[in-house]
Order: structure tokens, then C-alpha cells, then sequence
């Protein structure tokens, strides 16, 4: 019962397969190669527009290459206090950008909330040259305590993006679980909303190593090229990369994916809201389960097989435990089976 991470999961067969077949021949390399340029076009197609896609090894690196992609001498990135940028990535964003910096921004449900936002940037006035400069806004789809950006809550975000002149970013390690949710297109979620540049996200939904930095507008990602390759991110064999994606966006196969990570993640919400013996922190809108329980029956739940992480109780909802409670995040894949999320239910009476 392994509910600690997506990125516990494997890889799925469809995609497994197609890495085996890849691994036969010789190909360009360095990106250059004739399926490198296929996958290319089908992110064109995905997002319904001519875009910029450079493959990379990891979500960290998609995130912290997009903010260099857009850095200015003593820049300023804003992004949720709680976002995986700023609290889990240890300092690459500030690392890859030479010196910018992340500056926190509060809101609730793990959301920016567009007020703050406008009072943070304004606290960096133009031209002053202690404080530095704003160069990019940051948001996360789904968020790190699993809910969703709605439509309109990303277009108040880009409203202020556009009118300050800032690139928006989007940190989708898990777009296609917020697609599915949300039951929107790529396009829909992204540059219709006003966002420029996408990390896209795949290792956690059944790729074995596979992520990608999307550019809407490719003017705006001319160094990258340079960036990567300075980053250690151009693989010499990139296809290993775009074949991933070449299997995960064959028919739809990543939102599929998706969706039974999603249906799984429900299945385990509605079996917490029919136990004595924990309660949901808050609903979940996709694929990431918060529960708060006691301390001794969790203790039992390992005992038992159960794996899991205890979870730190976002600044805005401090009050949530009791004494001797523990908050837990509980996260489904492609690969967590029903038997198993009825098992976990079950454990806890």
C-alpha cells in the first residue's frame, strides 16, 4: 500500500516497451533527431499553437531553467509560500538563476491569492535598485496540497502577470491529473488563461524519466538552448526522453493515467469520510489525500504495510491538529490498485 508518492510508482508498460524499442539503432543526437522533432510537433499540436519544447531530466530542473529563461539582474520570482520551488528544491530556482529570488506569496487552499500578490510586487518599486526586480510569477497545477486553480482564478493571476509585464509560470509536475479534473485542453489551462511557459510534467504519471519546458511564445525561450546545455540538461541521447512522451501522448494514454489516479485518490477520500478514525483536512480535487489522525493509530497503519508521509499543516490552516494528531498526505498513481486503497480503508476500522 504504497500511498507516500507518485514518484513510487514504475513506469507503464506502453511506455517501458517503447523505451526497449528505442534502445535497438543509432539516432542523432543532442535533441536532433528525427522523433525528437516528431514529439516537438505534437506539443504543437497538444497546445494549439506553434510552442518552444526543450526535454529535461527532472521537475526541478523544468522549474528552476524556466525562471533563468526570464532572469534579470537582481530579480524576484513570486510563487506560493508553500510551493515546491521554494520549499522543496533546494535552492535550485536561486542556483540556476545565479542570485534571483523566490519571494513568498500567501493565499489559501495552496493557491496565490491575486491581493497579496499585487501588495508583494508593489513592495519592489520600478527603478529602485536595493530592492531588485520582479521577473516572473509562478504557479503550481494541481497545487502541493491537491487542489485546483479554477479557470478564473488563473486569469486574475495573468491579469496582474500582463499588467505588471511579468511572464506567468506554471509548475504542472501534475497537469495531466488537473486536466482531467478540470475536464479542460492544455491550451484551455495555459496560454488561454495567460500563462507562458509550462514545466510539464510526466515522470510522476507512469514515464520513467521524462519532463519538458514549454514555451508558449518561442521569441521568449531564445537562450534557453544555451541555458540547458550550461544546466548539464541537453542529454546526449534526448530520444530516450521523447520516446516517453512519444508513448505517453500516443491516444491519450497520459490523461488515462491520470484519470484513474484521480478516481483512485476519490475512492480514498470517500472511504476517510466514512471512518471514525480519521478526517479529511480538506477536500481533494485530484490525486493528493490530506487526512488528520492520531499519532498511535498511524504508528499501527506502518505497522501494518502502509506507506505514507506526515505532512507539515500549511501556514494558513495552523489550527487543524489537535494534540496527538498528525497531518497525512496520501497520494495515488497510475499504478494504485482498488484492492489496495480498500485495504487502507479497512485498516483503519
Amino acid at each position: 500500500m504504497i500511498f507516500a508518492s507518485d514518484n513510487w510508482a514504475g513506469a507503464h508498460p506502453v511506455i517501458a516497451r517503447r523505451l526497449y524499442e528505442e534502445a535497438a539503432g543509432f539516432s542523432v543526437p543532442y535533441g536532433a533527431s528525427e522523433l525528437d522533432h516528431e514529439v516537438e510537433q505534437k506539443f504543437n499540436q497538444l497546445f494549439e499553437r506553434e510552442v518552444a519544447v526543450f526535454f529535461v531530466g527532472t521537475g526541478t530542473a523544468a522549474n528552476s531553467l524556466a525562471l533563468a529563461a526570464v532572469n534579470r539582474p537582481g530579480g524576484v520570482s513570486f510563487c506560493h509560500r508553500e510551493a515546491h520551488m521554494i520549499e522543496d528544491e533546494c535552492g535550485a530556482p536561486e542556483f540556476f538563476t545565479h542570485g534571483a529570488r523566490l519571494a513568498p506569496v500567501d493565499g489559501e487552499n495552496g493557491k496565490i491569492d491575486p491581493g497579496k500578490l499585487k501588495a508583494e510586487i508593489n513592495r519592489f518599486p520600478p527603478g529602485f535598485i536595493h530592492t531588485g526586480q520582479p521577473m516572473a510569477i509562478s504557479i503550481t497545477q494541481a497545487t502541493e496540497i491537491g487542489t485546483l486553480y479554477q479557470p478564473d482564478e488563473i486569469l486574475a493571476i495573468s491579469e496582474i502577470a500582463q499588467h505588471k509585464q511579468l511572464p506567468l509560470h506554471m509548475d504542472g509536475a501534475r497537469l495531466a491529473n488537473a486536466l482531467v479534473a478540470l475536464n479542460l485542453t492544455p491550451a484551455e489551462l495555459t496560454w488561454k488563461l495567460g500563462v507562458d511557459i509550462v514545466s510539464f510534467g510526466a515522470t510522476k504519471n507512469g514515464c520513467w524519466c521524462a519532463e519538458a519546458l514549454v514555451f508558449m511564445q518561442p521569441e521568449m525561450a531564445k537562450d534557453l538552448p544555451f541555458i540547458r546545455k550550461r544546466a548539464a540538461q541537453l542529454f546526449s541521447k534526448t530520444r530516450f526522453i521523447a520516446c516517453q512522451f512519444d508513448a505517453y501522448l500516443q491516444d491519450n494514454l497520459w490523461l488515462d493515467l491520470a484519470r484513474h489516479a484521480n478516481l483512485m485518490g476519490q475512492r480514498l477520500q470517500n472511504g476517510l469520510l466514512n471512518t471514525k478514525h480519521a478526517r479529511l483536512a480538506w477536500p481533494a480535487e485530484a490525486n493528493e489525500v490530506f487526512c488528520i489522525i492520531d499519532k498511535d493509530r498511524t504508528d499501527r497503519l506502518k505497522q501494518q504495510g502502509a506507506v505514507f508521509y506526515p505532512w507539515n499543516p500549511p501556514h494558513s490552516k495552523q489550527e487543524l491538529l489537535g494534540e496527538n494528531e498528525i497531518l497525512l498526505r496520501l497520494v495515488t498513481s497510475f499504478a494504485t490498485e482498488q484492492n489496495q486503497v480498500d485495504q487502507f480503508i479497512d485498516m483503519l476500522g
